[in-house]
């Protein structure tokens, strides 16, 4: 059998191109050598959201689409909703009564978004043992691969401490997550801040490219570059990290006409959004078409519940007797 992995997102809206770029390429690729398990974490968007739910079934809806849009193949991979499937909250309660509360208070994460969300109220008890949640998830489906960015490694370190917890407790039953270090290419929002819907500087993954053109018209660009004629510093400039992934091949081209005043700035952003709207458009056409279909979503999300449950009751039914439960 092939090893099992799961990863998943929290359902904040659809997804902008950070994403793609940052984790369902990725995941795409993995479809082909691994089984995959992909979850619509809507437990976990509470845990700094829960005060409006008003979007949230909307926002399940929407991310699945782009799943699909994407590539993430629903015969190739169980595409699941967290909530669907009970067992998640079953064994994230048996798991928070073995976890040491230093463990969660120790995680870099917890404290950073303490402060960056202050004035908030999110000093709960959800978000404090959110990570023993997210090793529920990975333990539900037995994954023996977790594919992740450098900064989440600490996380997925928790869940294998918590695993080896378990283990040594109540004998051998989860096996200890590896990661995947995703290889992600990191693109700034058009601010030049990390893209992120809540700094609404996003590309939208399904723009048109009408939307595109006008993202990229915003976008920051050399500062000392006033007017059209003065030498542009391409390394500051957020186009060029666009050009850098959507026109490598003309790149160097690019670099040499900036410094020399050959190109300015209102071509180049015209140039970059020509090309991502041709990079685009096929997740575009391809959302559109599955959007026309009023029952997909549901559907998609029915079967894959019904796989991952199957999954979910045994391994609940091995911890329960390993617990003598």
């Amino acid at each position: 059998m092939k090893e099992r992995i799961f990863s998943g997102m929290r359902p904040s809206g659809r997804l902008h191109l950070g994403n793609l770029l940052g984790a369902l390429d990725n995941w795409i690729r993995l479809q082909d050598d691994y089984q995959c398990f992909f979850g619509v974490v809507d437990w976990h968007a509470l845990t700094t959201g829960y005060e409006d739910t008003s979007d949230l079934r909307e926002n399940v809806g929407e991310m699945v689409l782009d799943w699909l849009a994407a590539g993430i193949d629903p015969e190739r991979s169980v595409i699941l909703r967290q909530s669907d499937i009970k067992e998640h909250a079953e064994l994230h309660l048996l798991l928070s009564m073995v976890t040491p509360l230093s463990w969660l208070e120790r995680v870099p994460t917890y404290k950073e978004q303490l402060r960056e969300l202050e004035g908030r109220e999110i000093a709960t008890y959800g978000f404090l043992g959110y990570p023993v949640l997210q090793a529920a998830d990975i333990f539900m489906y037995r994954a023996t691969r977790v594919p992740v960015g450098e900064d989440q490694l600490p996380h997925l370190e928790l869940s294998r401490e918590i695993a080896r917890r378990f283990n040594n407790l109540f004998g051998p039953v989860f096996p200890e997550p590896e990661a995947i270090l995703n290889k992600v290419t990191l693109l700034p929002g058009i601010d030049g801040r990390k893209m992120s819907k809540s700094y609404q500087n996003e590309i939208p993954l399904a723009a048109s490219p009408e939307v595109i053109l006008d993202r990229v018209s915003m976008m920051i660009t050399d500062p000392a570059r006033v007017r059209r004629n003065d030498p542009g510093h391409p390394e500051v400039c957020t186009v060029y990290s666009f050009h850098g992934v959507f026109g490598k091949e003309t790149l160097s081209q690019l670099d040499e006409e900036c410094r020399s005043a050959g190109i300015g700035c209102v071509q180049c952003k015209k140039n970059l959004g020509r090309l991502m709207g041709e990079f685009l458009e096929p997740i575009r056409s391809r959302r559109e078409d599955l959007a026309a279909d009023p029952d997909l979503v549901r559907s998609v999300l029915e079967e894959g519940a019904s796989r991952a449950r199957a999954v979910a009751q045994e391994t609940m039914g091995e911890v329960r007797e390993a617990m003598r439960l």
